[in-house]
């Protein structure tokens, strides 16, 4: 479907992509004022790489080929160029053409031959690769499902881009020539191709920014102070290995050096003769374009923008941040601000801190990306007061303050941690998300190999802080919620909780329970502990109460017992300060750090389950814990340790739990709803989730001040561990055979074709309408007739046959039974007619109340299913019990579509009603297999056709057996020119 009239410029095809080396470049349509640029890329194409584009000698083009290459109806043939710095680098075309190779005249022939050409200084950046994606997609949309390509077998650089690409394909040789032919429609293979290249371009787009050979910070006032000069003393304080420069255009001529920093000074970068990898710039706003042009002139990798003035300042300051945004990636370069707070790297081979943190953070595992610089500045300083020091428990690898975020965000920081072999634990701070899709994917592909923790500010106003020019996110808070958790982020709510969970995830082994043991020497305390992992939903064992007097060897002993007992998944020590005497006494040391010893010992010997420590009064136990420790030896063997004495009772069996309370439970849920195709065999426990470290750790403790702070990060982390054990083996989205998938989707653009929406705005359709669309995916609703006057209800109850229901579809009455609105089980005749004038007496006439008839349906519960499109967030599957507890209390479970037969099984049970599903008090349970089905099929309907843009089926009744379909409706709009599922693409807001 053409979205843009024939001829007409498509803006929406320009885009800003990162290659393969991390540079990036602009992709645009070609246009008739491109000829001069055109004929400049060509002469700097080599004689070899032109032989290869046309099978000759071509060492010009005639102003024939110009003016051919220059031209296009954007239909039939299009040309894209990649530029850097206004300047072609490469372009591709493609032209239709029919069965017999030749121009096509019919508008159906759907095949188009395309052609590359590269510039030599540019081969091998994966600018082929990047274009052929998005011409791949611009063929799409206007109409053409396969390209043909003709290759000389010499240019294996080209055979390589296309086979590589993922797309189903098939190669001839004929003539001296081998030709490709493959087919345009994405498969699985080409998707997973795609965003493979878009991780490993972002992740060293990234890498060069946090990893630069030389740094010119420019902006360095000739006096101490200042923005510039500050972040140029904490660079050389922070022991960067690099070049350092001072740029400021002020300095007198002839200074070549500042001192006291000692580092060459000079008044503009081009008075630096070596390269430059990151500028950092800390001048007026109205001086940035400038700088950046000079940047950009030098070859820099990338800038670092401090200055404020942009879009914090309102609408002035957000046309400048775009302006310079489009500057910026004009010549390549990546953008991390502006109004940015900065960026640190810990590895012993760069230690670079260019902020304006006074204090280079202690070297650890931890990667930490804010959008706020005073959020950043709370989270550095309270992890140094965690852990201060390189190998602490709260040391960090990577640190990024991105203030405005206009191009780096958290998603890249996401692409470059992913496989970063020195972060462990990801923590994000976000008061936005600009692309919520996107994020989703990124962060349950990083959850799945290391944890990602994510707080985030400005939850229930609906508007992003000044300075984040992104989408309105029109769903609530606890959708995102929901939806980050389904991605496996671990989603906390305060800046404490997100450093607690932080350093529990990056010092601890991911625990395979959530059986809790509970040991200390005070019983008030490990009740503390047992309260709150009920609350948390873990499972605490009766705990294990030492005597007041015990001592460092006695709490040695009792953690040693519990890491060696088969019954506990995790150990919480509590500790109060006490009094040793005799040989339990420690002379010359104090009771904290004796502790902490005794800890480091027992946990040393059984590494694989986590402990936390509670403690009271106990400062140098927490800073001792904390501290870098020797890596954990051979653990002894269990029976060398001896039980520690107790001031309780111990129970029969040490550990054992306490009875719980009784709580909701649920049949054991099938392994995959019902589908036509053949069941797989029935699956098995998965194995728990892979060592979180990656190398031998030092044994490090966290500790917290309040048992319900170690328990919540606890519970996070069993949480997390339950995640990774199911994404281990995640659900499928089963495939049913009477799904007419191409028929729907020719029913859609009839029908939008004929309700004609405009762009951005979607139309309902007419129930009869809606009801064959769904049908079309298997969801069969109940009929209902209209009954605009009595007679006309009987007639309708004749044929449906009795019992009926007579129900109002007004908009203010849908769904309101509690107003009388719906009557049900009407037997006969007399009972309709009666009940006819009731409702319009009581609730208004029959072309107010809009009334309809339906046969009754088998008792159940009462559920509404629903799916949309949120424009930022994408598409969701949303399931709750109808009437109040959805429409009152919110009691509403979401999905991301596609959804698997794994994600609505848990979203059936996720909600609090759910317990009303499954024989509730002695009910009969009803069928919730039938319900996974039908929340899998209208997951399918959506995902496959974007222009679905809602689906709200209500009520659906579920009964003992099977289930109906009362109410439906669906709204359709044509779909946006480009989506996260397109060709990779840098965003611009």
């Amino acid at each position: 479907m053409q979205t843009q009239p024939d001829h007409a410029y498509p803006t929406h095809w320009e885009a800003d992509v990162v290659l393969r080396d991390g540079g990036t470049a602009q992709i645009r349509p070609i246009t008739p004022d491109d000829a001069e640029r055109l004929v400049s890329f060509y002469e700097q194409v080599s004689d070899e790489s032109k032989y290869y584009r046309f099978f000759a000698p071509y060492p010009r083009l005639s102003d024939r080929d110009v003016h051919r290459f220059t031209h296009h109806d954007y239909v039939d043939r299009v040309g894209l160029a990649a530029t850097v710095g206004g300047e072609f680098i490469a372009t591709v075309r493609y032209d239709r053409i029919n069965d017999q190779g030749l121009p096509a005249k019919d508008p159906e022939d759907d095949q188009a031959e395309v052609a590359f050409l590269v510039q030599d200084a540019h081969q091998g950046r994966g600018v082929a690769s990047a274009l052929l994606e998005h011409v791949a997609a611009v063929a799409r949309e206007r109409g053409i499902r396969r390209f043909a390509a003709e290759v000389l077998p010499a240019n294996s650089k080209m055979i390589k881009v296309f086979t590589d690409a993922g797309y189903t394909q098939k190669r001839t040789f004929e003539d001296g020539v081998v030709r490709l032919e493959f087919d345009l429609e994405p498969t699985e293979q080409s998707m997973a191709v795609m965003r493979g290249r878009e991780q490993r371009a972002e992740a060293r787009s990234v890498q060069r920014l946090l990893a630069p050979g030389s740094v010119a910070v420019i902006g360095v006032g000739r006096a101490p102070g200042g923005v510039g000069r500050s972040t140029l003393r904490n660079l050389l304080d922070s022991g960067f290995t690099g070049r350092a420069h001072a740029v400021n255009h002020a300095f007198p001529e002839g200074m070549d050096r500042l001192d006291p920093e000692g580092v060459p000074a000079v008044r503009s970068l081009r008075e630096i003769p070596d390269p430059v990898d990151l500028a950092v710039i800390a001048v007026p706003a109205d001086h940035v374009p400038e700088v950046v042009r000079d940047c950009g002139e030098h070859g820099v990798q990338g800038v670092l923008i401090l200055s404020s003035g942009y879009a914090e300042a309102g609408p002035e300051g957000r046309e400048r941040q775009r302006a310079l945004l489009r500057q910026a990636r004009s010549y390549g370069m990546r953008l991390i601000g502006p109004n940015a707070f900065g960026m640190i790297n810990t590895a012993p081979a760069v230690r670079l801190n260019a902020s304006l943190a006074p204090q280079m953070p202690g070297a650890g595992h931890i990667g930490l990306f804010t959008q706020s610089g005073a959020i950043g500045i709370a989270l550095l300083s309270g992890l140094h007061a965690r852990g201060p020091g390189d190998g602490g428990i709260a040391g960090i690898s990577s640190f990024v303050s991105a203030g405005n975020r206009a191009d780096v965000s958290g998603n890249d920081l996401l692409q470059y941690w992913y496989d970063d072999p020195d972060t462990d634990v990801v923590i994000l701070y976000l008061e936005s998300i600009g692309n919520p899709r996107k994020f989703a994917r990124l962060a349950r592909r990083t959850a799945a190999v290391k944890p990602v923790v994510v707080a985030k500010g400005a939850r229930h106003n609906g508007t992003a802080p000044l300075g984040h020019a992104v989408p309105t996110v029109r769903i609530p808070d606890s959708t995102v919620a929901a939806l980050m958790r389904q991605a496996g982020v671990i989603r906390v709510d305060t800046i404490t909780e997100l450093i607690d969970a932080g350093l529990l995830l990056a010092s601890q082994p991911l625990p395979t329970g959530p059986r809790i043991a509970i040991l200390g020497n005070s019983e008030s305390l490990a009740l503390l502990a047992y309260d709150a992992c009920l609350t948390e939903g873990l499972r605490p064992l009766r705990p294990h109460v030492l005597a007041p007097t015990a001592t460092p060897d006695d709490f040695r002993a009792a953690l040693a017992q519990s890491l060696a007992g088969d019954g506990c998944d995790a150990v919480v020590v509590t500790a109060i300060p006490w009094v040793g005497e005799g040989e339990g006494a420690v002379p010359g040391a104090s009771e904290g750090t004796a502790l902490a010893a005794a800890l480091r010992t027992a946990a040393a010997a059984d590494p694989a389950k986590p402990v936390t420590v509670v403690h009271l009064a106990m400062n140098d136990l927490a800073e001792t814990l904390a501290a870098p420790g020797e890596a954990p030896g051979p653990p002894p063997s269990p029976r060398d340790e001896t039980p520690a004495p107790s001031s309780s009772p111990a129970p029969p069996h040490p550990g054992a739990p306490v009875q719980a309370p009784p709580q909701p439970t649920y049949p054991p849920r099938p392994p995959y709803p019902p589908s036509s195709g053949p069941r797989p065999p029935q699956e098995t426990a998965p194995p728990p989730p892979a060592p979180l470290r990656r190398r031998p750790a030092p044994v490090r403790i966290p500790a917290y001040p309040a048992a319900e702070r170690a328990v919540r990060a606890l519970a996070e982390a069993v949480r997390y561990a339950a995640w990774r054990r199911e994404a281990a083996e995640p659900g499928r989205v089963p495939e049913y055979d009477d799904i007419q998938e191409t028929a729907a989707g020719a029913d859609i653009d009839r029908l939008l074709d004929r309700l004609g929406p405009g762009p951005g705005r979607s139309a309902p359709l007419p129930a009869p309408d809606a009801e064959a669309l769904l049908a079309r995916y298997g969801i069969p609703t109940r009929p209902s007739l209209p009954a605009p006057d009595p007679d006309t209800a009987l007639r309708a109850a004749a044929r449906l046959g009795y019992p009926v229901a007579l129900k109002t579809t007004a908009p203010h009455l849908r769904h309101r039974a509690d107003l009388g609105g719906v009557r049900l089980d009407i037997a006969g005749e007399r009972e309709l007619r009666r009940t006819y004038a009731e409702l319009t007496d009581f609730l208004g006439s029959p072309e107010e109340l809009r009334p309809v008839v339906q046969a009754m349906v088998p008792r159940g519960v009462d559920t509404v299913v629903r799916a949309a499109i949120d424009p930022a967030a994408g598409a969701v599957l949303s399931f709750g019990l109808a009437g109040a507890p959805s429409q009152l209390l919110g009691d509403i479970s979401h999905r991301l579509i596609p959804a698997t037969d794994r994600d609505v099984a848990d979203q059936i049970r996720s909600i609090r009603a759910a317990p009303l599903l499954f024989g509730w008090r002695g009910s009969q349970p009803v069928d919730t297999t039938a319900l996974a089905e039908l929340l899998l099929r209208v997951s399918r309907l959506v995902d496959d056709h974007p222009e679905v843009v809602g689906v709200d089926l209500e009520p659906v009744v579920v009964a003992p057996h099977g289930l109906s379909v009362l109410g439906a409706a669906v709204r359709l709009a044509r779909p946006p020119a480009t989506t996260d599922l397109g060709p990779r693409r840098l965003p611009v807001y």
